[in-house]
């Protein structure tokens, strides 16, 4: 009786053990963004999301197991030769997402390892097209280049390519020598260009100034001219009417009263002592040949200023 009751707790032990094992086997949690692939009987039977699923015992159970997370794939260092024939070691990193897990997992064996070969291939054809100098200015349409080829080949694994970023493009020590010396060699070419536009500019500058300030001189003198010969003129001009105005006045007086005899008065002195000073200021000096005949003289500018003081007749 005793070993029947222990048999059968043995059995019983076994039993919920084995039925512990099969739930643990079958009850399956997907967590979020994974997505698991289920086999019937060694064929696909279905794709299971986040959440709690049970299995069929020893008729199901998970084949693959995918992330549907952005993947970065490391791109390793490879030799591309371009088309000026310079070989250059360049790597980079690729982006991707599982978009169908059933296509990722029957499409392709590895599609990591496949896609990072296609995307080497790719990039040492791209960079073929190309010479040294524009792989460093063209590295944004490497990358569209290389994701566009990569994305149709892809396509058919369930995979989606997102971006392709080359890291680094490292020529040889020679060449990078090469470039530095021609780097320099612009630089200098661009100082000395500089320079030499800087010092035209001056000189352009300063004989645009020289320009301006030999026309502002000569405005300057030409308006000088004018107004000192304007100034001559009005001066000669109120020379002439003072004179006119002074001639005037005389005659009127000449023709007064008393005015003739008051004006042989001012004649004879003034020929007088004109006359005196030209003998104090020379021993040799010219004596007009009528002295006395001074009377006639006297009448020769009485009859002037008469003259000049009548009236023009109409």
């Amino acid at each position: 009786m005793e070993a029947t009751t222990i048999f059968g707790l043995i059995v019983a032990g076994a039993l919920a053990i084995l039925i512990i094992v099969v739930i643990a086997k079958t009850a399956v949690v997907v967590p979020q963004q994974s997505a698991y692939v289920v086999e019937t009987l060694g064929r696909y039977s279905n794709t299971m999301r986040a959440g709690f699923h049970i299995l069929m015992p020893f008729i199901q159970r998970v084949a693959y197991k995918h992330t549907l997370k952005e993947q970065a794939a490391d791109i390793p260092e490879q030799i591309c030769i371009t088309r000026d024939n310079v070989q250059v070691g360049v790597d980079g990193v690729l982006y991707l997402q599982v978009l169908d897990a059933k296509d990722a997992s029957y499409g392709i064996t590895d599609y990591l390892f496949a896609i990072s070969q296609l995307a080497q291939t790719t990039l040492r054809s791209e960079v073929g097209k190309l010479d040294l100098d524009r792989t460093f200015e063209e590295r944004a349409s490497i990358n569209s280049s290389v994701v566009s080829e990569l994305d149709k080949a892809t396509s058919a694994w369930g995979i989606k390519v997102l971006r392709y970023e080359i890291k680094n493009i490292n020529p040889p020590r020679d060449v990078l020598a090469a470039m530095e010396k021609q780097m320099r060699a612009e630089r200098e070419k661009r100082a000395v260009v500089l320079t030499s536009e800087g010092e035209r500019d001056a000189q352009i500058n300063n004989a645009e100034g020289d320009k301006q300030r030999v026309i502002k001189e000569s405005e300057a003198a030409k308006q000088k001219q004018i107004n000192e010969a304007e100034g001559e003129a009005e001066a000669i001009l109120a020379v002439a009417t003072a004179t006119a105005e002074g001639l005037r006045r005389v005659a009127e007086a000449v023709n007064a009263e008393g005015g003739e005899s008051a004006m042989r008065l001012r004649v004879a002195e003034q020929y007088v002592e004109q006359f005196g000073r030209l003998g104090q200021e020379g021993n040799t000096f010219i004596v007009p040949a009528d002295m006395g005949n001074m009377a006639s003289m006297f009448t020769l500018a009485t009859a002037i200023l008469k003259g000049s003081g009548k009236q023009p007749e109409n």
